[in-house]
């Protein structure tokens, strides 16, 4: 999708949209991740009063698990981001032409013949049941009901 726009000295310059600016600092600018993935270390591992492993093997077992998961993470991303995206956008690409040429045209389909159904329905309706149900009517509008209390 391309956008023309044009400044005070009438120059042309053309803007694609799949190149827009990407925001690097916060990369999860909707939050869809706030609770899923925010593991830190004391999510993790605790210990608790009483059964304190030495201090040194508690800050290197911290360090430990901080860094490899901040590395272990970037080769991931680095070896598989890239493939993983062109699956993800595959398949929302997919998902969206099965959608836009035949789920809407499906469902509009449908609903034009319901319509059809509907009014056919509608005639056969008041040609035989109305005819029929209000002459019951009449037949019963003489009878009355009294309701009484005997004690």
């Amino acid at each position: 999708m391309i956008a023309t726009t044009y400044n005070t000295n009438e120059e042309k310059f053309v803007k694609d949209s799949h190149t827009k600016e990407i925001d690097l600092i916060n990369r999860d600018p909707k939050q869809i991740n706030d609770d899923v993935v925010k593991v830190e270390f004391e999510d993790v591992i605790a210990e608790p009063d009483g059964t304190h492993s030495l201090d040194g093997v508690w800050k290197l077992s911290y360090t430990t698990f901080t860094v490899s998961k901040y590395w272990c993470y970037r080769v991931l991303s680095a070896v598989f981001g890239i493939p993983v995206a062109l699956l993800w956008g595959f398949l929302f690409a997919c998902i969206s032409f099965c959608h836009i040429w035949a789920v809407v045209p499906c469902i509009k389909s449908c609903l034009i013949e319901s319509q059809c159904v509907s009014r056919i329905y509608s005639l056969c309706i008041q040609t035989f049941c109305d005819p029929f149900f209000e002459a019951l009517g009449k037949i019963f509008s003489s009878v009355r009901v009294a309701l009484r209390k005997e004690v």
